[in-house]
């Protein structure tokens, strides 16, 4: 939990209109290649749910940090590797059984791990990455493929098939989404996974890693145990 207030936030987000209804006073930036984001202007610059459309993560994220003022936190929200699992699964297999060939459907996203790096790399300052799952429920496979096209969440990968997709793959993936994952009430879930990603501007009032060997107590004497030394 952060105990601070925030008087100069800023958003990064293809949506601004849902986000002005929770915060009004914020500056409000398109998430392109080149974020508007002034130099040191900001003590909040929050990230929300579009860096896996990003050629360049770690670019957004230095960006996202050089707008901040020292000290400032950066706050990121994006969709993670468990992301459209289910989907994935079933329109692979569907094309396979249909075609007989395989091409990618939906877009990968990050594991934690190294989405947890690219803070680092950034050059933000106490990181932090943390993830929850979220359950949606659709009455077919089909409501979901609508949902995320009207979302603009729909196959953008340079390496796709440009051919429209045929019906028959369709459907099969609808049945197999059904088969392998519907519940009891005829419905299905589809999993987003949000990554929250945090880091601070490098300020000299923040914590800092004590220099090895430095310690002035023992672990073992405040663990109350006898320190063996490890054989060669």
């Amino acid at each position: 939990m952060v105990n601070k207030i925030f008087t100069n936030p800023a958003i990064v987000t293809a949506f601004p209109d849902v986000w002005r209804k929770l915060w009004p006073d914020a500056v409000f930036v398109d998430d392109s290649d080149v974020l508007a984001l002034k130099e040191g202007a900001h003590d909040l610059v929050v990230h929300c749910l579009g860096l896996h459309w990003a050629n360049d993560p770690v670019g957004q994220l230095i960006q996202c940090r050089r707008a901040l003022q020292p000290d400032g936190l950066s706050l990121t929200l994006c969709f993670g590797g468990q992301t459209l699992h289910e989907l994935r699964s079933v329109l692979g297999q569907a094309e396979i059984d249909v075609t007989g060939g395989l091409s990618p459907r939906v877009a990968p996203m990050g594991e934690i791990r190294d989405l947890g790096a690219l803070l680092q790399r950034a050059g933000l300052a106490l990181p932090v990455a943390d993830s929850v799952q979220l359950k949606a429920s659709y009455g077919s496979a089909l409501n979901l493929m609508h949902d995320l096209r009207a979302m603009g969440e729909t196959n953008a990968m340079t390496a796709r098939l440009r051919k429209p997709t045929r019906r028959a793959v369709l459907l099969r993936a609808a049945e197999l989404y059904m088969k392998t994952y519907g519940d009891n009430d005829g419905r299905i879930p589809a999993t987003f996974e949000i990554i929250t990603l945090t880091g601070w501007a490098p300020d000299a009032s923040q914590p800092q890693p004590l220099r090895p060997g430095s310690a002035a107590a023992r672990l073992a004497d405040a663990l109350g145990t006898h320190e063996k030394p490890l054989k060669d």
